[in-house]
């Protein structure tokens, strides 16, 4: 029993988007697949609304965008990094993607060295939720009210 065409093209998108930087084109997304490139890159385009080679671009540009973000790289090994071989390139489709160069894309985030490490216990700690419960109140009115759940005297320990 064979698999459903979408399935070959599911399996083709999984591979685009786990392997972005291998140098992939549409006959071995094709052949991923299991159908002619031509008859692939139509399929593909009907299913997902963008042709195999914009779905990979895409996904390059979103990497290479959070390389940017939280790397010190430099532009030209991002770009390798991501699977791109031409920078000149690289810059020109990500300015429009994104709307900036990739320097200038950097430069609107903070530097890394100037980010202050947490630890991950501190993450968890001030991420948690307040230990609340809400209930409502007696006053027959239905709105909730914030009630600790510590029990009495626990401030004390």
């Amino acid at each position: 029993m064979s698999l459903p065409v979408e399935r070959h093209l599911l399996r083709a998108k999984d591979q685009m988007d786990a392997r972005y930087a291998d140098p992939l084109d549409v006959a071995a997304h094709a052949r991923a697949a299991g159908l002619s490139p031509a008859h692939f890159s139509r399929l593909f385009k009907q299913a997902f609304g963008e042709s195999p080679h914009g779905y990979l671009l895409t996904r390059r540009l979103e990497r290479a965008a959070a390389l940017l973000r939280n790397t010190d790289r430099s532009v030209a090994e991002i770009c390798m990094m991501v699977g791109l071989s031409s920078v000149g390139s690289f810059t020109t489709s990500f300015k429009r993607m994104f709307g900036a160069t990739p320097t200038d894309y950097r430069a609107a985030y903070p530097a890394i060295a100037d980010r202050v490490p947490l630890p991950g216990c501190v993450v968890r700690v001030h991420g948690r939720p307040q230990r609340r419960t809400f209930r409502e109140d007696g006053d027959g009115t239905g709105t909730l009210a914030s009630v600790p759940t510590d029990p009495p005297g626990s401030d004390d320990l």
